[in-house]
């Protein structure tokens, strides 16, 4: 009964809602999950940390490693993290799974780990932990400005069968319980994120294929222009939030 209100209530509101105050979805977790979160020796979001680490320093087939190039990952790649997705040399937009892959095969001459793979997963969460608590920073002028207002027209645009936009659900009713949850702003500076409701850690991306199905519509492929879009549109829109991944979803 309260879904089907709150359903009718988001069809009701205009497809380009007014957008609020933008909040991190850790505003949204109950105390004691902001707690977990927080304590890196029981975050299980930890554990691809851990991992990245680990990969960090491994060579690859050439002798190369990250760290060959890069050196000390807290250090070199401190605000790393807060300035993506960002545009690379060959005009393509890139976040952060997509510059690491570059590197990879430019770089160490290795093959690209697969989109969610743990290995993608494990070192795209270790650098972005190297700017935990900085101000997100992406930039959308320039070179990006086509990918933005790209972003911008997905976020606002009604789709599926369900006919509902994203800011129909992160605007217009963030905060309103749906079932055991609460709707977010869908802020996206707790990414890569261990959800609850997964039981491991994920990418972006995954979650925005997640959100696709939930109002049946196409589901775009990982590391898609669409969803590389609308990323960027989001960590525009989420300008000034702190990184804190690994962040603790539900």
């Amino acid at each position: 009964m309260l879904r089907a209100a709150l359903l009718a209530s988001l069809l009701a509101l205009p497809a380009a809602a007014q957008t609020p105050r933008v909040k991190s979805g850790s505003e949204f977790l109950s105390p004691d999950l902001k707690a977990l979160q927080a304590d890196e020796t029981a975050n299980p979001g930890m554990l691809w940390v851990d991992d990245g680490a680990r990969l960090w320093r491994e060579t690859a087939p050439d002798g190369k490693s990250c760290a060959s190039c890069h050196g000390d990952a807290t250090e070199s790649m401190k605000g790393a993290a807060t300035r993506y997705p960002q545009v690379g040399a060959e005009g393509k937009l890139l976040n952060l799974e997509l510059r690491i892959n570059e590197c990879r095969t430019q770089r160490q001459i290795a093959p690209a780990f697969a989109y969610e793979s743990e290995s993608l997963l494990a070192l795209t969460t270790y650098v972005t932990r190297q700017s935990i608590g900085m101000p997100m920073a992406a930039k959308a002028d320039g070179a990006a400005a086509t990918f933005y207002k790209r972003g911008e027209a997905f976020f606002h645009r009604r789709q599926g069968q369900l006919n509902l936009s994203c800011a129909q659900c992160h605007d217009g009713v963030a905060g309103s319980r749906l079932r055991a949850d609460v709707i977010s702003n869908g802020a996206v500076n707790g990414y890569p994120a261990y959800r609850l409701e997964w039981q491991t850690l994920g990418s972006l991306h995954r979650r925005l294929r997640a959100c696709s199905l939930g109002v049946r519509a196409t589901q775009f492929d990982y590391g898609s222009d669409e969803y590389l879009s609308l990323e960027l549109y989001l960590a525009k829109r989420s300008q000034g939030l702190r990184i804190e991944s690994p962040g603790l979803r539900k």
